[in-house]
């Protein structure tokens, strides 16, 4: 008795925990039947929110799926532009689940890494053609948050008149059960080959200009150099001109003032010329000369010995 007790008692107690189970905070449960999606009386799938939940033990099963944000991180891949350019593009996607049913039916269970592979290539295929409709100055200027907005919305452009016609877009992300929240462009370069070619353009022109401008440089010192030296040559000879008429007005006026007195007492002249020239000649003692006693240059010498005679 005791035992059919504890056998029944145990069966009820995996009964019931089996009818119970727990959905974590960040995450959603969808309730399978016979691999089923089961809805409601509306035909929308139910979603499971965070807490405890009920369901039929053997029956029905419960598949949890992570409703937050997640981060797709692309590798970084090469685009072709509107002029034919290559560019070599590194970005991210972020995207959620907004359709756990279809979203569980697409990638076969609600596998995320299925999931990336879809997202990626739409994503690659979309990115490539909004690139293709641009030139490389759109791209990495002005029209860079453009290109990103424009991918997101052909991306999660699915309904056609929703309301009317319930048509999803196949080629849209709503066909996956997914919506792309944000689209970031982190990186654009231009491959290495392209880069050196570039690079090299670059540093040839640089130095052509650099030439350029040395060239001007030298050309314009040697014009300030001449005009420098030819204002000198004029200033040095105006300075030289000055000085000779200043000497030459100055030795007129001595020739002019020597005549006036001269003519006013040619003595006293002839006298003190002659003490000058005795001073001159006689300097140094041991200086010898030889010359007659009798000559005019010693005419005042001559009447000195006399009077001391």
């Amino acid at each position: 008795m005791n035992k059919i007790l504890i056998c029944l008692s145990s069966v009820l107690f995996f009964f019931i925990s089996s009818s119970f189970f727990i959905v974590k905070e960040g995450e959603c449960g969808i309730v399978l039947q016979f691999g089923k999606v089961l809805r409601n009386n509306e035909q929308k799938t139910l979603v499971y929110n965070p807490g405890w939940h009920f369901k039929i033990p053997f029956l029905e099963t419960v598949k949890i799926l992570d409703k937050r944000i997640h981060t797709m991180d692309n590798q970084a891949d090469r685009f072709v532009t509107k002029e034919k350019k290559d560019l070599i593009v590194d970005s991210y996607v972020k995207w959620k689940i907004n359709d756990f049913s279809r979203y569980y039916l697409a990638t076969g269970g609600g596998d995320i890494f299925q999931a990336e592979v879809l997202l990626k290539r739409k994503f690659s295929d979309r990115l490539r053609s909004e690139i293709g409709r641009l030139n490389v100055k759109e791209i990495v200027t002005d029209s860079r948050g453009r290109l990103t907005t424009d991918v997101l919305d052909s991306l999660n452009k699915g309904s056609m008149n929703l309301e009317k016609t319930s048509l999803i877009n196949v080629n849209s992300m709503n066909a996956l059960g997914i919506e792309v929240v944000d689209i970031r462009i982190k990186q654009i370069n231009l491959p290495n080959e392209v880069s050196d070619a570039i690079y090299n353009r670059m540093r040839a022109e640089r130095e052509a200009v650099a030439r350029s401008q040395r060239s001007q440089g030298k050309e314009k010192a040697e014009k300030l150099r001449a005009a420098a030296d030819y204002k000198v040559s004029i200033i040095l000879a105006e300075a030289k001109k000055q000085a000779l008429i200043i000497k030459g007005e100055a030795e007129a006026t001595v020739t002019k003032l020597f005549a006036q007195n001269f003519s006013q007492e040619p003595y006293f002249y002839f006298f003190i010329r002659s003490l000058r020239a005795y001073e001159n000649s006689f300097k140094n003692q041991e200086n010898i000369m030889l010359i007659n006693s009798d000559s005019m240059f010693f005419k005042y010498m001559n009447k000195m010995i006399q009077i001391k005679e």
